[in-house]
């Protein structure tokens, strides 16, 4: 892990489990933690991860303070975090009961193609028609039963269709503890308007299409999607293949962390959203999740002095030399945004300031104390 300035709007990172070495076990996270000692510039909670047979880790790292578990339906991309499959899944449920913690869910799961996948690999359609809807149904079908069955929160993340909101709905009216969230790239970009050969636009799951984007929306604006998150997953450019303009070999991740504050009041103060909407999306129910909102997402006597200082109205264009997180591609380039972040504060300290970063890092590990009670978002 190196130690680099983090994004300036971002007050506190929780950390993906499928970095290698992946939090699969305690060792891994003991591990993690004594890298990243001393080199946070914001406060860092982890994720511990699922996967086949090592259902027995799980209470361990809870007892060391993970802030929950992620899980995949599908290859991970990574080869070190296998996915899991139906026995895993009630393995790990069956640890979870009693605990409060959370099972994340990356939800897609392979289904039966009916018909053989033919197009230009360096055509997005190519690469979006082998990602459909009903891969992302068929696995939030399979989290809303388990969900139900043991009574143990669950969150999907980064949603992409619209969907399964239904099945998400349905599930939260018979009792379900179930929360959902979607990413900035779904909000902010379209199928329509990817040209052929951009491999930085590929995502797992894929950006779909307008009219499904206005949905998203719509489900965010109705509270039948619970938060909005970065779901930042940079890579070194060569993954991305842009040499060859490859859809189905490239990394399959967007970079946007530092971005996700202006991405979303872009677009949202268009639509009628309102501070208090991007508080509520971005910092109070993120902090929720992770058992984290005693202490954070909140501006409430006792709490950490975690504030952005910045300019709503103002509006800026990306460009690489602004962008702070190592690798630069990203499909924000050359776009104009409004909102510019002025400073940030983490617990009452400067960390960023016009463009200049504290000298030292001033982040801290977030451990979570064993919630043995559930709460819903």
């Amino acid at each position: 892990m190196q130690s680099h300035p983090l994004p300036e709007s971002i007050l506190s990172i929780y950390k993906d489990s499928n970095s290698i070495p992946p939090t699969t076990t305690l060792e891994n996270f003991h591990d993690k933690m004594r890298e990243a000692a001393g080199k946070c510039f914001v406060d860092t909670a982890f994720w511990g991860g699922v996967i086949p047979g090592n259902q027995l880790e799980l209470g361990p790292m809870i007892q060391a303070g993970v802030a929950g578990f992620k899980c995949f339906l599908i290859h991970s991309g990574v080869d070190e975090f296998p996915h899991v499959g139906d026995c895993d899944l009630h393995a790990a449920m069956k640890q979870l009961q009693g605990t409060g913690s959370v099972l994340l869910f990356h939800a897609e799961r392979d289904v039966h193609q009916t018909t053989e996948e033919t197009g230009d690999p360096c055509e997005y359609s190519t690469f979006l028609q082998s990602r459909p809807d009903v891969m992302e149904i068929e696995a939030i079908r399979t989290v809303t039963e388990l969900c139900l069955q043991y009574q143990v929160r669950c969150h999907i993340v980064h949603l992409s269709s619209a969907k399964p909101l239904k099945l998400i709905q349905e599930a939260r009216q018979n009792g379900a503890p179930l929360t959902v969230e979607t990413t900035h790239h779904y909000l902010s970009l379209s199928a329509e308007n990817i040209p052929a050969g951009a491999t930085q636009f590929k995502c797992c799951p894929p950006i779909r299409g307008h009219a499904n984007q206005e949905q998203l929306w719509s489900a965010l604006k109705a509270g039948e999607i619970d938060m909005v998150v970065s779901d930042h997953s940079p890579c070194t450019p060569d993954l991305k293949k842009l040499d060859s303009g490859d859809f189905t070999q490239a990394w399959g991740g967007i970079s946007s962390l530092q971005f996700g504050l202006p991405l979303f009041w872009t677009s949202a103060s268009k639509r009628g959203f309102t501070l208090p909407d991007v508080v509520r999306f971005l910092c109070q129910k993120t902090a929720q999740l992770c058992s984290l909102d005693n202490q954070k997402g909140s501006l409430l006597p006792g709490y950490d002095a975690d504030l952005v200082i910045w300019d709503p109205e103002k509006e800026f264009e990306v460009k690489e030399a602004t962008i702070q997180h190592k690798n630069k591609l990203t499909p924000y380039l050359g776009l104009t945004l409004q909102g510019e972040v002025c400073a940030t504060i983490v617990r009452g300290r400067m960390v960023y300031r016009q463009g200049s970063f504290s000298a030292e890092p001033l982040g801290k590990h977030l451990l979570i104390p064993q919630q043995k009670t559930q709460s819903l978002l």
